[in-house]
């Protein structure tokens, strides 16, 4: 009999439970009281295992309360918590608050300094207009704003000397930024006390040029220039850098990238993905000269460019191309090496397009320093080739090519990397403005308000 009563199937419930039957030589006893609070306590600890086992598994991430100012969360906690809920390929911040007590008090100086010169289109989508990317992300970066200057750590000035298209090729001049700058000065030291008291120390200008805060396309005339002494105390965001000893960035700074239109890196995207076909070995458009010696008697690129175009010119891996096209990034698109050699300065925008467009970026630049190293892993995302090298190119590319290719590409398109290097008018977490965010928190220490404080 008791085999039979195993053998029969158990009925089907809609919940889940424990039946348990106590047989005694063939009669089932009466249920005692003991049994009945032993049966309810299995019951109970059950159901709630399953109920803490279901909640557990599917609890949604919660962050920690933000600071608030006034009525509104704190920038770095609020673009965490919709990082977190709607991107999720967006990198785990370790911090959220990492920067939160940042405060930078803008400038509000003349229109002639900066506003005047938008009536140019091309003044904020240059190749220099980081000047003006900037400068945007900072008026919107409410929690990172203050409008009052006596609680502010840092104080941004806001001058745009790179949107002067008046000479005869088009290309912007700067032969007019240490006046413009050194005026700029002389306002904000008439009007305001902040200046004069840290003698500069805390201030914050933004240098988006070939050789920096020197104000001069050619590094020979650049380096006797110099940066001029007014500046000298001050924090400078500069495309320049360089990993040896140079007198262009001896000054306290920040090392950005040079500006690239987010948008139209979304356009290009759309048409064509990162993953999609690349039927484009090595590509380089601009200018190649083919004399590089100029009329002032420089060699444009160190004569880089002029040997790549005659080594190369021919070659069938190799797409070159001497003349504009306004479609270029299309092409970045098509191609899986781009060459970023130098041309008066060692950094190029192309680094940034070849990057935020999948290509690898092959720098031929030699001593160049890369900007946001700590956010963006250069050796796993590009090549460096010597200046004397450029004759073994295509065998070293060919190498890479059959070789680790693969990973190069796998590290590059993280949507982080490509994040990191574009500036958007609306700060967005990792972003280039975020990393430079991130490099000014470390200059604290800069700070007059904070050299006042009281020692807690």
């Amino acid at each position: 009999m008791m085999a039979s009563e195993l053998q029969k199937p158990i009925k089907k419930n809609r919940g889940f439970y424990v039946k348990m039957r106590i047989l005694h030589k063939g009669r089932q006893p009466e249920k005692s009281l003991f049994f009945r609070y032993y049966q309810w306590i299995l019951w109970f600890s059950f159901t709630l295992y399953f109920l803490t086992s279901f909640f557990i598994t599917n609890k949604p991430i919660t962050l920690s309360k933000p600071r608030a100012s006034g009525s509104k969360l704190s920038l770095p906690s609020r673009v965490l918590f919709e990082s977190v809920n709607k991107t999720s390929q967006q990198p785990y911040l370790k911090n959220p608050a990492m920067f939160k007590d940042l405060k930078i008090f803008i400038y509000e100086l003349p229109s002639e300094y900066n506003e005047n010169w938008l009536s140019n289109k091309r003044c904020s989508n240059h190749l220099f207009a980081s000047e003006v990317a900037i400068h945007r992300a900072l008026l919107n970066a409410d929690d990172f704003r203050t409008f009052d200057p006596n609680e502010a750590d840092l104080f941004f000035v806001p001058v745009y000397v790179s949107c002067n298209f008046s000479t005869v090729n088009g290309f912007p001049t700067i032969v007019h930024a240490r006046s413009l700058l050194f005026s700029a000065i002389q306002f904000i030291t008439k009007n305001y006390p902040f200046w004069n008291r840290s003698q500069g120390f805390d201030h914050i200008f933004v240098a988006s040029h070939d050789y920096g805060a020197c104000f001069h396309a050619m590094e020979d005339r650049a380096i006797d220039n110099g940066i001029p002494e007014f500046l000298m105390n001050s924090i400078l965001l500069q495309t320049f850098g360089a990993n040896y000893k140079h007198p262009c960035q001896d000054v306290e700074n920040v090392l950005i990238p040079p500006y690239i239109s987010p948008e139209s890196i979304r356009k290009t995207l759309e048409k064509a993905p990162l993953t999609g076909n690349r039927d484009i070995m090595v590509f380089f458009r601009g200018k190649m000269e083919v004399h590089p010696k100029n009329v002032s008697g420089k060699f444009y690129s160190k004569r880089v460019r002029t040997e790549i175009w005659r080594r190369y010119k021919g070659d069938r891996r190799f797409y070159l191309q001497r003349h504009r096209f306004t479609g270029y990034q299309s092409e970045i698109t098509r191609s899986v090496f781009c060459l970023c050699p130098l041309g008066w300065a060692p950094w190029s925008p192309r680094l940034v397009e070849s990057v935020a467009l999948g290509c690898v970026p092959v720098i031929i630049a030699d001593g160049i320093r890369l900007p946001f190293s700590s956010a963006v892993k250069w050796s796993e995302i590009s090549l460096t080739v010597a200046e004397r090298e450029v004759g073994k190119l295509g065998q070293i590319l060919e190498h890479v090519a059959a070789t680790n290719l693969s990973t190069i590409q796998k590290n590059l398109w993280d949507p982080a990397v490509r994040r990191a290097l574009l500036f958007n008018d609306h700060m967005q977490r990792g972003d280039a403005t975020w990393q430079i965010l991130t490099s000014l928190y470390k200059k604290l220490n800069r700070s007059y308000r904070r050299s006042r404080a009281p020692s807690q």
